[in-house]
């Protein structure tokens, strides 16, 4: 049977918009409106201008309008005015089309590179990088505070570019081309005094460096120091960790880069900071957080129920002298007040949130760090091939740590720091279920409401990080056949704690995923296993009905593997003809030929051996079932084949057709022998 395969994470795609309605000889309120905003950015006053974009810019977030714009040319419209004489237009115009790339997808992102964005894009941001230290201040002030255009445009910018360059391979070639890295190191200085703007660079650095091997020449010694600069700075929001992790991993992306003699000492620091930022427990950060929002409101009402009680004050004593001017109300501070030093909004909820994304970001890091360089990792697809075995190597084992794994794709350096930084450790302790008092603030506090998907994005991701370092670990390094077991009663919990199976499909993917691997490690050494067949078949009755294919391979290894072990025993007839009729109805019905596929893949296994495995595969009429199955399958992949499936899984389903011969054949010779 085969191996579950490692996954890489790529960078979230964006989602595609949705396609545009035909109307019949009438224009609909969003062509009306995107027609007489285009015609706005063309007005001679700036104000309509910035006013125009900024419309733009806000109806873009609704990806049906999208294509009204497109239609229009849009990107056409808005391009030249990233070089707008006025900044506040060229700043409204660069978040517009920075919604337009992040709201439209790929096919939107390409749009935009064929019209040509980028050599405005690429002119603004070298324009600003040069012009950043000349500190250029708006006359007017924002919550407070002057507002730096260079530095706001800068942040618009690079979100534009981090978003085409993550969906168009031309947009990379152009900012490999244009030089656009040094421009975009220039703006990570600013990192002491405009974390958002280094988050933004950090985002687009670790977006180009990933798989672009032609970039690797511009990261010079004065490159990486920046980068090495950021990575080590000692500041301790939850912000400035977030920029350390992104800029981890954009260092490991980089990773060839660095002298082989470095390279020990500089994963050891990526390590660090993933350290660093899953040992923090979100779920108490959450409530510290929440609360240190409600008294900071508190002191906001008390300080200004204070300051209008003192205006009536002042203002009757101003009016007694018609000498001297009144002070307008609302006006006057008491002194002290800092208030105006704090971040303007939701500055909790922001830290709470940085806190989290860091978490997630480090977990697929790690993720690719166990992961193979295989090009064809780039597909998510779970594949059941019986070749796999590669994935499975040696490494060093800490004595006395438990369940501390290390990734073997690593030198023993390297393997040594992941051990040091308890990182596996740590990753376990993000597989647990979100803190059920912090869950329920954020459902009780509509702004706090999005961190929920937050907290269980965490979750999935340290089960797929455990699914992979499951994958490149031997039994004794992962703490021996008592710690297996251990872990496989905690996943067990997972799934089984709540009254009814959980129905997410990432999460279940997610735990599937790491119970396959957990579960293929334990059979390949003959540990027992800890879940009843009656679990297991609760589990894949209920992943079976995923619209995720990934989930049913997933549901349907679990069960080859298990029933592969249960035909070994005595008195297991019953339970494998059970396992039988299941997968045998999977294989027959299912839509996706890669999950039927395994589903015959996992009977081979089942029933490939044993007396007990036999008796049940008689009174199941395995044999006469398959016999009539397999002509039926033949044609579904001359049909279904081409066009539909990758050439990896083609390859993995000629092998399942060529084994289904193969074990027929098999039982048919099992009917002849004499008993």
């Amino acid at each position: 049977m085969g191996k579950s395969r490692a996954r890489r994470f790529r960078r979230a795609p964006r989602a595609p918009a949705g396609p545009a309605q035909q109307r019949d000889g009438e224009r609909g309120p969003e062509e009306e409106a995107a027609a007489e905003l285009l015609e706005k950015l063309q007005h001679p006053s700036a104000e309509v201008r910035e006013y125009a974009c900024a419309s733009i810019s806000k109806l873009l977030q609704q990806k049906h309008v999208i294509p009204a714009f497109v239609q229009r040319d849009v990107v056409r419209c808005l391009g030249p005015l990233l070089m707008d004489p006025s900044l506040a237009v060229r700043e409204t115009a660069a978040g517009a089309l920075r919604n337009l790339s992040a709201c439209g997808g790929f096919d939107v992102c390409d749009d935009m590179v064929t019209n040509d964005v980028m050599t405005p894009l690429v002119v603004l941001l070298k324009e600003c990088s040069t012009g950043l230290d000349a500190n250029q201040l708006s006359p007017k002030k924002c919550k407070g505070m002057n507002k730096n255009y260079i530095e706001d445009i800068a942040n618009e910018a690079i979100n534009l570019l981090w978003n085409i360059c993550e969906c168009n391979n031309t947009a990379l070639c152009i900012f490999n081309k244009e030089g656009c890295l040094e421009a975009v190191l220039h703006y990570m200085k600013k990192f002491a005094t405009n974390v958002d703007l280094a988050i933004s660079v950090a985002n687009c650095l670790q977006a180009v460096t990933e798989d672009n091997p032609d970039l690797l020449s511009s990261f010079n010694a004065s490159a990486q120091q920046i980068l090495e600069t950021v990575m080590l700075s000692p500041e301790s929001s939850m912000k400035h960790l977030l920029l350390r992790t992104l800029i981890a991993g954009t260092i490991w992306n980089i990773k060839d880069t660095i002298p082989p003699g470095s390279l020990g000492s500089t994963v050891n620091a990526i390590l660090k900071i993933f350290s660093e930022s899953l040992a923090i427990d979100a779920g108490e950060t959450i409530i510290r957080m929440n609360e240190a929002e409600k008294n900071r409101l508190k002191l906001a009402v008390e300080a200004e129920t204070e300051e209008n009680m003192s205006d009536t004050t002042e203002n009757c004593v101003l009016c007694e002298d018609d000498n001297m001017e009144e002070i307008p109300k609302g006006k006057l501070r008491r002194e002290n007040d800092i208030s105006d030093l704090l971040p303007s909004d939701k500055w909790e909820l922001k830290e709470v949130t940085a806190l989290l994304t860091a978490q997630q970001t480090a977990l697929e890091i790690i993720v690719n760090m166990c992961c193979s360089e295989d090009p064809s990792d780039d597909e998510w697809e779970e594949l059941s091939s019986s070749d796999e075995s590669d994935l499975f190597m040696e490494n060093s084992y800490n004595e006395g740590s438990g369940l501390l794994l290390s990734p073997l794709c690593l030198s023993d350096e390297v393997n040594s720091a992941f051990l040091n930084n308890l990182i596996p450790k740590k990753i376990l302790e993000k597989t647990a279920f979100p803190n059920s008092v912090a869950l329920d603030i954020c459902t009780h506090n509509p702004s706090w409401k999005p961190l929920i998907k937050k907290l269980n994005a965490v979750q999935c991701r340290a089960l797929t990080c455990l699914q992979s370092i499951l994958l490149v670990s031997d039994v004794d390094c992962l703490g021996g056949a008592s710690a297996l077991q251990s872990l496989a009663q905690h996943l067990s919990q997972l799934i089984f704690s709540k009254t009814e199976l959980p129905t997410d499909t990432e999460f279940l993917e997610a735990i599937t995923s790491a119970l396959r691997a957990l579960l293929q490690t334990m059979a390949s050494k003959n540990i027992s296993q800890c879940m009843t067949p009656e679990q297991l078949l609760a589990l894949c009755e209920a992943g079976i009905q995923s619209n995720n294919a990934s989930v049913r391979v997933n549901v349907v290894s679990i069960l080859g593997i298990s029933g592969s072990v249960l035909a070994k025993g005595q008195d297991t007839a019953e339970t494998l003809k059970m396992i039988g009729k299941f997968l045998l109805e999977v294989a027959m019905k299912e839509s996706s030929l890669v999950v039927a596929g395994e589903a015959l893949d996992a009977l081979f296994d089942v029933f490939a051996d044993g007396e007990e495995a036999e008796r049940a595969a008689l009174q199941i009429k395995l044999l006469p079932t398959l016999k009539e199955f397999q002509p039926v399958f033949r044609m579904r992949m001359r049909k279904e084949g081409k066009g539909q499936y990758s050439t990896d899984q083609l390859c993995v389903l000629d092998n399942v057709k060529m084994n289904l011969r193969r074990f027929i054949a098999y039982q048919e010779t099992l009917g002849k022998t004499p008993t």
